[in-house]
């Protein structure tokens, strides 16, 4: 069981960090509006959790300005991305696990 859990990463342990994640994985970027949109939270609940990624070198940011307004876009990180692909592979294997003893 240890070695199942191990590789949870806590960096992941909510749901907005992880949505972020999700987005990011599979799209080569997103921005600000685009994942508070998708996500259904505040400006500051995004920011908090995207600043704890960018902390963990999980997730990049460019700001640059669309029309003369500022845009801020994220994207997943290499590390950002191997580190979620076994995330989301530890989850999988403890339930998995945990299934099969039922």
């Amino acid at each position: 069981m240890k070695n199942l859990i191990s590789n949870i990463n806590k960096a992941f342990d909510h749901r907005v960090r992880l949505g972020i994640m999700s987005v990011l994985v599979v799209n080569d970027f997103a921005d600000f509006i685009t994942l508070k949109e998708l996500l259904g939270v505040t400006d500051g609940n995004i920011a908090s959790h995207i600043k704890a990624l960018e902390k963990q070198h999980y997730i990049k940011v460019e700001k640059s300005f669309i029309n003369r307004k500022p845009n801020t876009r994220y994207s997943a990180t290499q590390k950002g991305k191997e580190d979620f692909k076994k995330h989301i592979n530890a989850i999988e294997n403890l339930l998995n696990q945990n299934k099969n003893k039922k």
